[in-house]
């Protein structure tokens, strides 16, 4: 069997553990799948009257208007997951088990990705449901629907390498619950939730040019069915950064780590 096969197979084996780890204890998966939706429905109903009649619309409009900073709150909410996970593999010793094993490297990790994908995958899947119970309308085509598919996953796949490398540079499951609140935060400082164009001129810079703003903006074309190209290059370009930087901060600390 070839050192690619190993990978595999292993990666598969730690995808399993986190995956009966999730079954295990589902209440955390609830609440962190219950933030999201629980955003949703405070912004639709307590707020959504005023600020779609601000939008010159109505709580329908608002609801469509907040939908990408949902969702981006949604990826957000499972990756604090996964860095509390990581974290607590870390100091409760079970890497110093995994050193002693004939495994390959790379599944420990892999494994906490995967697992943490198919959470989001979750995540997603009620929040988006919930929005159209909610009365969410869209124009997106099949095709539109496809990049927006595709686009939430490289986002996942980028934000949960970086918490990855967080949860790593953590001395403790709790300090690695609070390294992430960043990314639950950024949506409200960007175009998640009201216009940047109504924002004062230091904020609305900031806004502009922060990672999630493009991204958003992207989810926010996609569902519209009118997409803007260069937001949606900013998007994907924001989205490697974030995922390449994760991936080699995760490869160096778990090296150094690990063997300590």
């Amino acid at each position: 069997m070839s050192i690619t096969s190993y990978g595999v197979r292993d990666s598969a084996t730690m995808l399993r553990r986190n995956l009966r780890r999730m079954a295990r204890y589902p209440s955390m998966t609830l609440v962190l799948i219950g933030q999201p939706v629980l955003f949703l429905l405070l912004f639709v109903y307590v707020f959504g009257g005023t600020m779609g009649a601000g939008l010159a619309g109505n709580r329908g409009d608002y609801l469509t208007f907040i939908m990408p900073g949902i969702l981006m709150m949604a990826v957000a909410s499972v990756s604090i997951g996964t860095a509390v996970l990581v974290a607590t593999d870390m100091t409760n010793g079970i890497i110093d088990r995994f050193r002693t094993m004939a495994i390959a490297k790379v599944s420990v990790l892999t494994g906490h990705v995967l697992g943490a994908m198919i959470q989001t995958a979750h995540a997603l899947a009620v929040v988006i449901g919930l929005a159209f119970v909610l009365g969410l309308e869209t124009a997106a085509s099949a095709m539109q629907w496809v990049g927006l598919v595709g686009l939430l996953a490289l986002l996942s796949l980028a934000m949960t390498w970086f918490t990855v490398a967080l949860g790593l540079a953590s001395p403790d499951p709790e300090t690695a619950s609070n390294l992430p609140m960043i990314f639950v935060l950024l949506p409200f400082v960007g175009s998640g939730f009201v216009p940047v164009e109504s924002m004062p001129a230091g904020l609305r810079w900031f806004a502009e040019h922060q990672p999630f703003t493009p991204i958003m903006d992207t989810f926010r074309g996609l569902l519209a069915g009118s997409p803007d190209g260069s937001d949606a290059v900013w998007a994907v370009g924001w989205c490697v950064v974030i995922g390449l930087v994760g991936y080699l901060w995760s490869r160096q600390l778990y090296r150094t780590r690990a063997a300590r």
